[in-house]
């Protein structure tokens, strides 16, 4: 028996690597991308951009540089009207009939009129080396009489047209870069290697360190570059603070308020003639009477004058200060008129300030009440030119205002926040929730109205300087059914004694009403077939109006009007509010 044994060929030792060469190439070359790809994300993007997209004169300003830029002349810089306003002083004013900047301060009030090198301070001429100057539509201010008014400081970077604008008081924390020797470092765009790069820094380069951000530095170079470096690539330095001599307004202490007490304000209403003074009881707890004295007369600024030497000598002898109103009419079209030009409103001023000394008045209470909506920020611009001249004086300043998102000419129109911080009191008007011509009866001021207006008004004024506006006086209601179902809806101011009247001449007796926090009484007139309602004015009703200041911890309480109220009032205001 034979046995065949059938052998197999074996592969040859060069084509078994022929077959392994592919597959270990494709190994390398994938080592290789990966570790480009590696090197690349260790390394970061290699992208680079131009600082600022290459804009000149470029302004840094809180850690950022702001989209307007600055301009020279002869050697004075001179910075966008639209940066100051937006960054440094929200009430930086442009006066278009004038061609002025106005800036207002606690004290003074500064013209400084395009194109001339010559401003004024309080009306008091200052020589300028440098004008407001207007370049392609925008206003440039001279940077050097700035400085002392708003405490800032320039810094100019070295190698670019750069400048850094800093406030006193600022922190500047310095550093530099920590690196190896003959190396440059890429400060990038965003804190993210993967951020295109905007400059090169060498090691030991001074920088400004403005802030941290996850491990990264955010930097300002000392060749005005904003960017940013790893933490771990940058070392502190010292910091230091900015200083800027800045001049301190003189402080006064206009904001007369009566020792261990509440204020207690009256307002005096005088339509043609002054009242009679024999004729005025005995105000016990009583602080100031406020006359409604001046108001504007025409377009022009003209002021008239209503007041009475012999009333405020009588008001001084009772221990009263005297603060002066001054009104606008209540006149859209002449408000708009004065408010709009800077000589027109310093006409107004000057006459204000004129008729204060000359009647030796202790006060200004500002009464502007139906004005245009986009006569705003005019009219805080008038107040914060007006207050200056009369703090100068020693004159205690107020403002009345009413409660908040009424209507555009009567509450809209009121910029409380800004006026708050100019004056030293407001007066809250805390009434007519329902007006005369209200189409549906109701309180003319219903006490949880009241109070929720409170609390929206104290949102934009402190408490130390609000008074709550109390009224004297009520409306009486009348209610006439019509012959296709329709209530026609009438009323009547009367004072508190006319209500009181009213009431007793057919023996009606109020009850007290829990919604309003009022005495209320209805009547039917079947003669008239009528309803007559009314929410009374009263003891009851003014406690808890006091209650109500108090809570809150107002400044006081204001009342319209002297001659609404019983005689007996004072004393009940005096021992619920002191």
């Amino acid at each position: 028996m034979s046995v065949h044994l059938e052998t197999s060929k074996r592969p040859s030792r060069k084509r078994r690597r022929n077959r392994l060469f592919p597959k270990v190439l494709f190994l390398v070359m994938l080592a290789v991308v990966g570790y480009f790809i590696w090197m690349y994300f260790q390394s970061g993007s290699h992208q680079r951009v131009t600082p600022y997209d290459g804009r000149q004169q470029v302004i840094v300003h809180k850690g950022r540089a702001v989209p307007q830029s600055y301009q020279m002349k002869e050697d004075e810089v001179l910075l966008p009207f639209s940066f100051l306003k937006e960054q440094i002083d929200q009430h930086l004013f442009w006066d278009e009939p004038s061609r002025s900047v106005i800036i207002t301060t606690k004290d003074k009030v500064i013209q400084m009129p395009s194109e001339k090198l010559q401003a004024f301070v309080n009306k008091k001429p200052v020589d300028l080396r440098v004008p407001v100057t207007i370049i392609d539509g925008e206003k440039y201010v001279p940077v050097s009489p700035l400085e002392k008014i708003y405490g800032i400081h320039l810094r100019k970077m070295e190698g670019r047209d750069v400048i850094a604008v800093d406030n006193n008081g600022d922190t500047i924390q310095q550093g530099q870069v920590s690196f190896e020797k003959d190396k440059s470092l890429p400060m990038r765009l965003d804190a993210t290697k993967e951020s295109p790069i905007v400059s090169d820094l060498a090691s030991g380069q001074k920088v400004i360190i403005l802030n941290e951000t996850n491990g990264w530095y955010h930097l300002l170079s000392n060749e005005g570059v904003l960017g940013y470096l790893p933490m771990d690539q940058v070392k502190k330095l010292d910091s230091y603070q900015v200083e800027v001599n800045v001049d301190t307004p003189k402080e006064r202490n206009t904001a007369w308020k009566p020792v261990g007490q509440k204020l207690n304000v009256v307002w005096e209403q005088v339509v043609n003639r002054n009242p009679k003074l024999d004729s005025i009881p005995k105000m016990s707890g009583l602080h100031v009477v406020a006359p409604t004295w001046f108001e504007l007369k025409d377009d022009k600024g003209t002021v008239g004058n209503k007041a009475d030497a012999s009333y405020v000598r009588w008001a001084h002898r009772e221990g009263f200060k005297v603060w002066a109103v001054v009104s606008n009419g209540f006149n859209p079209d002449w408000t708009k008129a004065v408010l709009s030009d800077f000589e027109t409103r310093q006409k107004m001023i000057t006459q204000i300030v004129q008729y204060a000394n000359l009647y030796q008045v202790d006060g200004i209470n500002l009464d502007f009440e139906d004005v245009y909506l986009d006569d705003k920020q005019r009219f805080v611009q008038f107040v914060r030119e007006l207050t200056p001249y009369l703090h100068e004086q020693e004159l205690t300043v107020s403002v009345d205002v009413t409660m908040m998102h009424g209507s555009d000419r009567w509450s809209n129109f009121l910029d409380r926040k800004s006026l708050a911080e100019t004056v030293d009191y407001t007066m809250l008007m805390a009434y007519d929730e329902h007006w005369g011509s209200s189409p549906v009866a109701g309180s003319v001021a219903s006490l949880p109205w009241v109070e929720n207006g409170l609390k929206q008004v104290l949102t934009e004024v402190p408490k130390e300087k609000l008074l709550l506006g109390m009224p004297f006086y009520t409306r009486l209601w009348k209610e006439v059914k019509q012959d296709d179902g329709s209530v026609k809806v009438s009323s009547r101011a009367l004072y508190m004694s006319g209500a009181k009247k009213w009431m007793e001449e057919r023996k009606l007796t109020a009850t007290y009403d829990e919604t309003t926090g009022q005495n209320y009484v209805s009547y039917y007139d079947k003669q008239e077939n009528a309803t007559y309602k009314m929410w009374l004015e009263d003891e009851t009703s003014l406690k808890k109006r006091i209650e109500v200041s108090k809570k809150y911890d107002l400044a006081g309480v204001a009342s319209w009007r002297r001659g609404f109220e019983e005689p007996n009032i004072w004393q009940h205001i005096d021992s619920n509010l002191n």
